[in-house]
């Protein structure tokens, strides 16, 4: 098992496989922006598979594909099949805003993806191309049906929750998902670059005070994913929302992930600058036992927590540099 220096452990890798996305959400990445990495910097599949079987021996079971927008990345259902068959690898999930979800459901499913969340911020269209920048709202809408035809459940609906933006939508999104049955997450915006910095936070303790209110909800008992987010569910188990709180009720005492960008950099914390670069080491031929104990040595550069409160204006790069 990997435990870091505060007796943490680490099981879990968000995998980023392009900084990419064909969205400009306003939370994330700022238009215009073309500060990408180059192509030839991204690891290839061949790279992330033999660093991820070594993630695996170390007892990392959980990976997420994330980027950017994932599916933007040639070929994923053929990286997806090979991350799956690695031992000891039980959970393989995907984060994607949903634009090309119709087009990849079906081979992303038979290639062994177990679960996806989906960036749905808004059930309003103008709404969400002021958010996300582009009019993608029915493409989105068509995505998580096709996903849901194809078997993937739970869907997990993320909407980041933004003061004086898509607030005033977050009961009619509650009331959606346990309709359809999915489970809504709500997520608290956090200062990752300027576009961070600029959005509208919202405080989601009292927001959860009124949903539990509403909805009757109790305390989730069983891990839905191994992530960070806190379930409530109704009465009858039925309905969920997942409150992932960064700044007001931050989680870091019990953080069990890192993130491995496009370019084989592995981020330890979101807030904190701790970072070590893979992609050398894997391009001048190290071992399965040298990638293992650097494995190791980064790990123990893991932070105790993140200063988004004290220093907000400490991380310059983007999330989707750092991988969602």
């Amino acid at each position: 098992m990997l435990t870091d220096r505060f007796g943490r452990t680490v099981d879990y890798v968000r995998l980023s496989v392009t900084d990419r996305c064909d969205l400009r959400c306003s939370y994330c990445m700022p238009k215009g922006f073309q500060g990408f990495e180059e192509p030839e910097h991204w690891l290839t599949f061949t790279e992330i598979e033999r660093l991820m079987g070594a993630f695996a021996r170390l007892g990392v079971g959980r990976v997420r594909l994330t980027g950017g927008e994932p599916l933007l990345r040639r070929n994923l259902p053929d990286l997806a099949a090979r991350l799956k068959a690695l031992p000891g690898l039980f959970d393989l999930s995907l984060s994607t805003n949903a634009t090309q979800l119709a087009r990849h459901a079906k081979a992303l499913r038979e290639a062994g993806v177990d679960r996806l969340n989906i960036s749905l911020d808004t059930l309003d269209g103008a709404c969400n191309a002021h958010i996300t920048g582009r009019d993608t709202f029915e493409a989105v809408m068509q995505g998580i049906q096709v996903a849901r035809a194809e078997g993937f459940s739970p869907i997990k609906l993320n909407m980041v929750a933004m003061k004086g933006v898509n607030d005033h939508e977050i009961e009619r999104m509650a009331e959606f998902a346990m309709e359809q049955g999915f489970i809504l997450r709500l997520i608290e915006t956090m200062p990752m670059g300027q576009t961070g910095r600029n959005a509208q936070y919202l405080d989601l303790g009292p927001v959860r005070e009124r949903l539990v209110t509403r909805f009757g909800l109790v305390p989730e008992v069983r891990e839905l994913g191994g992530g960070p987010a806190r379930y409530w569910a109704t009465p009858d188990g039925a309905g969920r929302i997942g409150f992932i709180t960064p700044i007001s009720q931050h989680f870091c005492a019990t953080c069990n992930r890192v993130r491995l960008a496009v370019d084989g950099t592995l981020y330890m914390c979101l807030g904190q600058e701790e970072r070590f670069e893979f992609r050398p080491l894997l391009r001048d031929g190290a071992s399965d036992a040298e990638l293992e104990a650097a494995i190791r040595e980064a790990i123990e550069l893991k932070p105790e927590r993140h200063e988004f409160r004290e220093q907000p204006g400490k991380i310059v790069r983007f999330m989707s540099q750092t991988g969602g």
